[in-house]
């Protein structure tokens, strides 16, 4: 097997949470609540998913949840979000309610239009209009029950939604830099934005209201989109004009999570510009973005950063054995300026400024491209509220970060073995090819074990020994000091199909 032996023992889990399916339909997961999981859950025989595994490991010290948003999103939302040691039941995950006295009409609609490729620098690409909202008795979240779980690890953020009656997961990682706020903005509000513009949309299809064109499609290209109800997404439907019209579909689920994503940052940087003036870090707070979406055979991703969701499937047209038939493929780009794609792109949007890129960092300070937050790459007055040395010379032409995600779709098929979703500190240390095969191997060896657990535990080996320290003595540097050796790292396997699997998901603070 690869990779070395290590044992529960020898890493104490602070936090831990997980989700095991049963391979039998009728039969509970959970029986006997082995890993802290609610017993009594079910998973229908057609599931797209067969169990989720996770870890997240610290390096960073970071404050706990800070008082952005008045507050509202570290007293009021994450907890009732955050489940870090089991999943559990949630009737309404609803928490706009709790915002809308903060955000104000921040969290009115949005209508995004197609770009033209010179947009002027301090405009946002999408514009607010003013729309009445689904009603609460429309609600896709109040309609139907689902299961939560989430926590923290220095400054990223691991997220799990799954709904077992209409057979979806969502699953978000959260890398935050420079800070947490971001990371912690996000955790509290995306998920419900996306939802709600899933009810939305709902509401227009049932109201005629004409579609708006679509930004981004799986090539790139702009695409009309007809609509479709959240209540079609959420739950299987037999319909063949509905399958006739599948490819038009999951277009428009990439565009709702485009739309949710800019709304999200648009009502973060309107709470940086509010609250900067007592907490100027806050605009140098960012995330890099990773969402994955799973529905039916559908897998959704929408990323920003340098975050990756990996597939593992096996290679059916040959005659090797399982192991070298397992492939790897990237479902995501990473946005960084290490990426020729990306730099290009950087240097042609900013044609007057020689120093857009200085040390292999955007103006000196991020080797991501593409984030969340940090608005002072993004506006001038947000750049102006730094001092001194923090403060960006020659704010030439923002943004120089992009918020346009890479959106895409992948139809599951039947080599497709696993999903490797990491944080850029898993892939500091494996490239895709050795993490898919360590995790391969793993499951292979320990059907009943955590995948998840184990990759990050040999990241920690392999870190160690780089360090010269044992596994132990890693461990017990202090956060904060042990970024020298490492970066927070989180992690989530999903087993796809019926591969009958039965784990845990942790968390290590």
């Amino acid at each position: 097997m690869l990779g070395d032996n290590c044992t529960d023992s020898e890493v104490e889990i602070k936090v831990s949470f997980g989700y095991q399916c049963n391979k039998h339909e009728g039969i509970p997961c959970g029986t006997g609540n082995r890993y802290g999981i609610e017993s009594g859950s079910k998973i229908s025989r057609n599931r797209s998913f067969s169990c989720l595994s996770g870890a997240a490991l610290s390096a960073n010290a970071t404050l706990a949840n800070t008082n952005i948003c008045n507050g509202l999103i570290g007293s009021d939302i994450l907890p009732g979000l955050d489940s870090p040691n089991s999943f559990r039941r949630v009737p309404s995950l609803s928490r706009l309610d709790i915002l809308s006295t903060s955000l104000q009409s921040t969290m009115s609609n949005l209508s995004c239009s197609p770009r033209s490729s010179v947009d002027s620098h301090e405009t946002d690409s999408c514009v607010r209009q003013p729309m009445s909202a689904p009603t609460r008795s429309d609600s896709f979240l109040n309609a139907v029950e689902v299961q939560v779980a989430g926590g923290a690890a220095g400054e990223d953020r691991v997220q799990a939604v799954c709904s077992e009656e209409n057979e979806w997961l969502f699953c978000a990682i959260y890398d935050g830099f420079n800070g947490r706020d971001a990371a912690d903005f996000l955790a509290g509000t995306l998920y419900e934005t996306i939802m709600f513009y899933f009810n939305l949309l709902d509401s227009e299809s049932k109201q005629d209201v004409p579609n708006v064109p679509f930004e981004c499609s799986l090539d790139g290209s702009m695409a009309g989109i007809e609509a479709a109800s959240a209540e079609g997404f959420m739950r299987k439907s037999a319909d063949p004009k509905m399958e006739a019209s599948s490819h038009s579909f999951r277009h428009r689920v990439l565009d709702i999570l485009q739309r949710a994503l800019t709304q999200a940052e648009n009502d973060f940087l309107h709470m940086v510009e509010r609250e900067m003036e007592d907490r100027p870090d806050l605009v140098s707070v960012g995330s890099c973005v990773l969402v994955t979406l799973l529905h039916g055979k559908d897998l959704y991703t929408l990323n920003l950063g340098d975050s990756r969701a990996v597939l593992a499937t096996f290679d059916e047209g040959n005659n090797m054995d399982q192991s070298e038939r397992l492939k790897a493929i990237q479902l995501t780009d990473s946005h960084t300026v290490d990426n020729k794609l990306e730099r290009t792109r950087l240097l042609n949007e900013h044609p007057d400024d020689s120093m857009s890129v200085v040390a292999g960092k955007v103006k000196g300070k991020l080797k991501v491209t593409r984030a969340f937050g940090v608005g002072y790459l993004k506006k001038k007055k947000l750049n102006d509220a730094l001092m001194g040395i923090l403060r960006v010379r020659n704010l030439i032409s923002p943004p120089y970060i992009s918020t346009e995600p890479s959106l895409n779709v992948h139809k599951i098929s039947r080599p497709d073995h696993f999903v490797i979703v990491g944080s850029d500190g898993l892939f500091d240390f494996f490239n895709n090819e050795e993490a898919v095969k360590l995790v391969h191997s793993y499951i292979s060896s320990t059907p009943s074990g955590d995948p998840a657990k184990f990759l990050v535990e040999q990241l920690v080996i392999k870190a160690a020994r780089s360090a010269g320290f044992s596994k132990e003595e890693l461990l017990n540097v202090p956060a904060g000091r042990r970024r020298r050796y490492h970066d927070d790292v989180t992690v989530i396997v999903i087993i796809l199909g019926t591969n009958h699997r039965t784990s845990k998901a942790s968390t290590y603070m």
